[in-house]
């Protein structure tokens, strides 16, 4: 095992420069509308002309006769829209001159419900139905059911809602850049390129520099009193950043657009960024809400900024910064009306002496310069914000289960030793997992997306990827965090629905008298090495071609009958019949020999903490009862569990615990004859 895990590291580190260079065989640039794609998307017989355009936005102008009709995006380009299986997905959106879509069409993608679950007919429609969408229609969700836009399909709705974000939001920031929607009066289409010294100049940014002298002397009556010095009290960058030549530069790309996506109409970005020794934020608005030290004037107007209105922003993307100690976005409503001057105010406070605080306001005035005066889209929450509120039932239920199987694994001692409550709560659980977490919330976890985590920690990792799907990412997280404690049987043997089917049917199929079938451990374990090769196989052909992985990760059985419910094709549906009927034969047949999902569990199981499955010295040597009831072989000949295939059914200490059934206990409880009773035998004799 310490080969294949030394093999699977040289792996990654193969891939990573493959990846980092982008050699992966599959394509991350945006698609590149050409002149007969682009009269599709805009129902045009006659010719047109396609010209690409760097400047804001970036995206390409569509002309025809001379005249410009519209413009196309890719959302990939402009949203950054990344699919469930952790690649792009990039969808070209065409807009016209009057603000709606003109069309849309789907040009890169490798989500595994898209490549095998839907034909390609299906997602042509959906992505065709989004042609006639008015932009300046106001939407809360992105997910709701709209009168004019196409619902999300129901056996795909992580990539199709993913498709709908992406196409709307990609439109809307066209539309926006294009001044084709009204908005705030800032420019956000001219762009040129700036560093830090450029936009301070410019006047896009302004700053405020208060000292240490300076705020020692205005908190003189302070308990606590500031420190004089040279140094920083706070030195405070603030401005405007809806231009593109200031939020681009300033931002990047990528983050940039994500910020104009969420502002509504009326709406602009602010700024605020500082270093020294005082904070702009504090700490109070985790508790209230409000940023109450913070506050923007405009005549008779206040505004202090909500939590609701704050972006968070990790490290600025321009060149020649200065060195910043917190980096904050703000949404400001109408109220603040962004193309007149206005003042932004940050308050430091401190305990005085005689009971009143000593207070200093630091003041910063800002106008936006003349150049950038010229328009921002719908007010939107973040799809996968969406998504979870949109599945806040399904959610609650799953972590109740997870919280109920945290509790059965930490008290198990108290449950293996009564049998019949642990075969109850055993089936009961397992019916569970299989009818409301598989059949019924899709939860089937699938090794598709570990080959995702991986790519998404080669080439960058995104948080927003993982948690559009709320029930697999409790799931993964539950999971994760058990692999240190229990090792891979806490998901195998509890929360795989797949599994559950195939231990229900297997004890039925006992009750009914089908003779099970023992495997010679010579060749049990020869046999794990094909779910292991699968993972293997898998995961290298993802570096090479993701939809060929794809294609391979079929070996896994979960989409055709978790997923998607058996209503397939029949070879996908005859390949699951085939597993199930032998593992009425051979309990959790598929779990012990082809699923690479359970190989790549078992991987880091070496890594678990603790060891709750007791063993005695006698087990293997005097009693193998155990090891003939495991549920998938895990415990050999000579009574040692293996952490790699052990399930955590605790069947094993059921019988561990179980005098009745126990050789070894029952051993020691066997009653011993008295030497007088037995010398009053002997005197008894005729």
């Amino acid at each position: 095992m310490r080969l294949f895990h030394l093999l699977l590291i040289g792996l990654l580190l193969l891939a990573e420069p493959c990846l980092a260079t982008g050699l992966t065989g599959e394509s991350i640039s945006p698609a590149v509308p050409d002149a007969r794609l682009a009269a599709e998307l805009f129902q045009s017989a006659e010719p047109v002309t396609v010209v690409r355009d760097e400047t804001g936005v970036p995206s390409w102008t569509v002309f025809k006769d001379g005249r410009m009709i519209g413009a196309i995006g890719s959302t990939w380009e402009i949203a950054g829209s990344i699919g469930y299986s952790g690649r792009p997905l990039d969808v070209l959106v065409a807009i016209g001159l009057d603000a709606r879509i003109a069309g849309a069409r789907l040009m890169q993608h490798n989500e595994p419900v898209l490549t095998l679950g839907l034909s390609d007919e299906d997602i042509a429609r959906y992505v065709d139905a989004y042609a006639g969408v008015d932009l300046r229609a106001e939407r809360a969700s992105m997910l709701e059911p709209q009168s004019d836009l196409p619902d999300v399909i129901a056996r795909a709705t992580v990539s199709t809602g993913v498709i709908r974000d992406g196409i709307l939001r990609t439109a809307h920031t066209l539309s926006v850049a294009r001044e084709l929607v009204g908005g705030s009066g800032v420019d956000r289409l001219g762009f040129e390129p700036a560093d830090w010294p450029s936009l301070l100049a410019s006047g896009t940014l302004v700053q405020k520099r208060v000292t240490m002298d300076e705020a020692a002397a205005a908190l003189r009556g302070a308990k606590v009193p500031v420190a004089p010095g040279p140094g920083n009290f706070l030195d405070l960058y603030t401005g405007i950043i809806d231009p593109p030549t200031v939020g681009r530069n300033l931002l990047g790309q990528h983050l940039y657009t994500s910020v104009i996506g969420s502002l509504g109409p009326g709406d602009t970005a602010l700024a605020v960024l500082s270093g020294g020794l005082h904070s702009h934020r504090g700490t109070k608005w985790r508790r209230s809400g409000a940023f109450d030290r913070l506050t923007i004037v405009q005549g008779t107007t206040r505004v202090v900024p909500k939590e609701a209105d704050y972006i968070f922003v990790k490290k600025l993307s321009i060149d020649n910064a200065p060195q910043l100690k917190e980096m904050s976005v703000f949404r400001i409503g109408p109220e603040i009306d962004a193309t007149k001057p206005f003042r932004i105010e940050v308050t430091a406070e401190r305990p005085g002496a005689g009971g009143t605080a000593a207070t200093m306001v630091v003041s910063a005035d800002y106008t936006l310069p003349k150049a950038f005066h010229a328009v921002p889209p719908m007010e939107t929450e973040p799809l996968w914000r969406e998504i979870w509120t949109a599945k806040m039932p399904a959610t609650v239920f799953v972590a109740m289960m997870l919280v109920a199987l945290a509790l059965v694994l930490l008290f198990q001692e108290s449950i293996v030793r009564r049998k019949k409550l642990w075969l109850v709560g055993r089936l009961g659980f397992l019916s569970v997992t299989l009818l409301v977490l598989g059949w019924g919330l899709n939860g089937q976890l699938s090794v598709v997306q570990v080959v995702a985590f991986i790519h998404s920690l080669l080439t960058g990792f995104r948080w927003e990827t993982f948690l559009i799907e709320p029930v697999i990412f409790l799931l993964w997280s539950f999971v994760a965090l058990c692999l240190l404690f229990w090792g891979r049987g806490v998901y195998c043997g509890w929360l795989c629905p797949f599994g559950a089917l195939q231990e229900l049917l297997n004890f039925a199929a006992q009750r009914l008298g089908v003779k099970q079938i023992a495997v010679p451990q010579a060749l049990h374990e020869r046999l794990w090495m094909i779910k292991y090769t699968a993972f293997v196989a898998i995961l290298a052909l993802s570096f090479y071609s993701m939809h060929d992985a794809l294609v391979l990760a079929e070996i896994e059985p979960f989409k055709t009958a978790i997923s998607l419910r058996m209503i397939r094709a029949w070879p996908f549906v005859l390949f699951v019949v085939a597993i199930l009927a032998a593992g009425l034969f051979i309990e959790r047949f598929y779990c012990r020999y082809l699923c690479p999902l359970g190989a790549a569990l078992a991987i880091p199981a070496k890594l678990k903490i603790f060891d709750w499955l007791h063993r005695r010295s006698q087990c293997g040597r005097e009693c193998r009862l155990c090891e003939t009831k495991c549920t998938v072989g895990a415990i050999d000949p000579i009574g040692r569990i293996n952490p790699n295939e052990c399930v955590l059914c605790l069947r094993c200490q059921v019988i561990f615990n179980d005098p009745t059934t126990c050789t070894i206990l029952k051993r020691r409880v066997r009653p011993t004859a008295q030497p007088s009773t037995a010398a009053a035998s002997k005197g008894d004799k005729p």
